[in-house]
């Protein structure tokens, strides 16, 4: 029953973080993406399809009868970036099918794979994710009762076990090591992307009263937002390069595939100054290049960087990792049933219009002849019949579905 459901991944598990980004699909805007999206859909034959991507994570999760050939894999992500060899491809790309593609996407979602486990930032990724893909018509009923199952035993091991205390993201974690710079409150921050993750860095400047805080983004109505959290000053993106206010931190992340502060960037926004900065790139891909690391005084911090901090309270979570797989494992067990269920249900709806046709073929077409000689109160009464037996045969076997799938298997 749950051999429809396929996952290809591309996780920090097996890849650098900075190879993650080149299996992203790349896009302009919100638009673009979902254009490309609806292309991979058509071109594969994928009934249904969610896509996510997060700082150390690219998953597709399908649904699709056929199962993926290796020679699928290959061109699907050829698709997604020409650029990608076939070794590349093969080498990074991790292949889920059937009960085991949903006892993985049931860890994902409890964070039991996440770059920091215990980590619940993936439920909201995920949810997102979801919410997207089914707003513009990508995913349909299987995925909407795996993603309502994942949701549902996410939340029990989140309270069941310990495994998110002492929950450390990465976001937090950059945080943490701007705190360990000992830059003072007034400090000049600069933040570049007004998105999910610069939300969540701007709450802990706030928090920690950070207020002079600069934000630039292409739309200016979500850096206004996030200035209005700080008490700081919004900017369109494109007024970025005539910046000369200088600053102590630079804090980039965007939803670019490629780095949007070069070297001469850069050495604009320092506006002359030669102090040490801070720099903080949440990023996959960086948004701040390599030659602005070796080539200007830095403390660098970035999402790599970052995975070895991550392993701090690792060794604390890991020791609930066991009891989170025994309830997954329950939970996986409950929805092989439910899915079963569920394909039955979709099975039953056919009944009531099969049988109407079959009424209709007997009255118009099969015994036409024979109808047509009756007078008319006869012919009503067969009508009658007709429509009473119609009901009893669309009931009868649904009423004895029903009540085999509430008997336990």
């Amino acid at each position: 029953m749950l051999d429809s459901y396929k996952i290809l991944t591309i996780t920090h598990r097996q890849t650098p973080l900075q190879s993650i980004g080149k299996f992203i699909i790349a896009h302009e805007n919100e638009a673009a993406l979902r254009s490309r999206l609806e292309e991979l859909k058509s071109d594969f034959g994928v009934d249904e399809m969610l896509y996510l991507a997060t700082c150390n994570r690219v998953m597709f999760l399908f649904n699709r009868e056929k199962s993926l050939s290796p020679d699928f894999i290959q061109q699907f992500f050829q698709a997604v970036n020409p650029q990608l060899s076939a070794d590349f491809i093969e080498k990074h790309v991790v292949t889920y099918e059937g009960k085991a593609a949903v006892d993985h996407l049931f860890k994902v979602t409890a964070s039991i794979d996440s770059l920091v486990v215990g980590e619940r930032e993936i439920l909201r990724q995920l949810r997102e994710a979801y919410d997207r893909c089914l707003n513009w018509n990508l995913t349909g009923d299987n995925i909407r009762i795996i993603m309502q199952a994942a949701v549902v035993a996410a939340k029990e091991v989140y309270a069941q076990t310990r495994l998110g205390e002492k929950s450390v993201s990465v976001v937090s974690l950059a945080v943490k090591e701007l705190l360990k710079t000992k830059l003072p409150k007034n400090a000049r921050i600069l933040m570049i992307g007004a998105g999910q993750t610069n939300m969540l860095v701007s709450k802990f400047l706030a928090k920690y009263g950070f207020t002079n805080v600069s934000v630039f983004n292409r739309t200016f109505e979500k850096a206004e937002q996030l200035a209005r959290m700080t008490g700081g000053s919004a900017y369109k993106f494109s007024e970025l390069e005539s910046y000369q206010q200088g600053f102590d931190c630079l804090i980039a992340c965007t939803g670019a595939t490629q780095a949007v502060v070069d070297k001469k960037l850069y050495s604009s926004l320092l506006a002359g100054e030669t102090s040490r900065k801070v720099v903080i790139d949440l990023s996959v891909p960086n948004n701040v290049c390599k030659e602005v690391v070796q080539d200007f005084d830095v403390h660098f911090i970035e999402v790599e960087g970052l995975r070895a901090l991550a392993q701090v309270n690792l060794s604390f979570r890991e020791q609930e990792v066991t009891v989170a797989i025994e309830l997954l494992e329950t939970h996986l067990e409950e929805f092989e049933t439910t899915a079963r269920n569920r394909r039955i249900e979709r099975a039953l709806h056919r009944i009531p219009g099969e049988v109407t046709a079959v009424k209709e073929r007997a009255l118009n077409e099969v015994f036409k002849k024979e109808v047509e000689v009756l007078d008319e109160s006869t012919r009503q009464l067969l009508e009658r019949m007709m429509t009473y037996m119609e009901k009893k045969c669309t009931g009868i076997p649904m009423k004895v579905a029903k009540e085999a799938l509430t008997v336990p298997a």
